[in-house]
């Protein structure tokens, strides 16, 4: 695997709660952060998009009588939390990092534009995007794949909790096996569920390949960066 200058990181809110049920677990944003300083400290410039789904998930709001429109404000603010915390953990382990917010909500952080993110990678800070799209009906897979076009990654990480992309569900089928490199038109015969159909089409038709992989094995994001086989290569080719 060549290496990357330039990378974008979806966390998924999810992931952040580690063995709770709900919110932030404090060991988790550690373990994270040692793992994004040790990458940024290699001069990788990161920009990172994280989920809200461990304080609030739009959708789910819908089901318990909720407007969608504003659940998935309720997702975006969410999503603003856990970056506002991401980046506190990071500058508490010496990584500079800053919060920019797809809608405007000063002093929190700094409203989001391309240019502004590439000039804070270019000088050493990581960059947490917030917010989401900006937009309803859209998930923070599909805003994780948007930034990363627009900020020229070359690559798009999607942290998780499992070691990659498998031939079934693992918990439903044992006999499932991982792959280790899968096209995205193979995904889409398989009807693989790796993240939302648009996001998805969006990496494929703007050629930004995609690993997913275990991130809350400590060291495994410096270990994919390294050209080690971890995880799973999704690629036009």
């Amino acid at each position: 695997m060549r290496k990357f200058s330039r990378i974008l990181l979806k966390l998924s809110g999810e992931s952040l709660m580690g063995d709770s049920g709900y919110g932030i677990s404090t060991e988790k944003l550690e373990s994270y952060s040692k793992q994004i300083k040790a990458v940024s400290d290699k001069g990788i410039q990161i920009g990172i998009v994280i989920g809200g789904g461990n304080i609030f998930r739009g959708l789910s709001g819908v089901s318990k009588g909720f407007d969608r429109v504003k659940g998935d404000q309720m997702g975006m603010l969410a999503t603003v939390i856990n970056s506002l915390a991401l980046q506190s953990s990071l500058t508490s382990t010496g990584c500079r990092a800053k919060v920019l917010t797809s809608i405007r909500m000063e002093p929190v952080g700094e409203l989001y534009s391309k240019d502004k993110a590439v000039e804070y990678m270019e000088s050493g800070n990581v960059v947490i995007i917030a917010g989401g799209t900006g937009n309803p009906f859209f998930t923070t897979d599909t805003a994780s794949v948007l930034r990363g076009v627009e900020i020229e990654a070359e690559i798009m990480l999607k942290g998780t909790r499992v070691d990659g992309i498998y031939t079934a569900d693992t918990e439903k089928d044992p006999t499932a096996t991982k792959f280790d490199k899968i096209s995205f038109d193979e995904v889409y015969e398989r009807r693989l569920k790796i993240m939302d159909l648009t996001a998805f089409t969006m990496c494929k038709e703007n050629d930004l390949s995609l690993i997913v992989f275990d991130m809350d094995t400590e060291g495994n994001l410096e270990k994919v960066l390294d050209g080690q086989s971890i995880g799973t290569i999704v690629s036009n080719r």
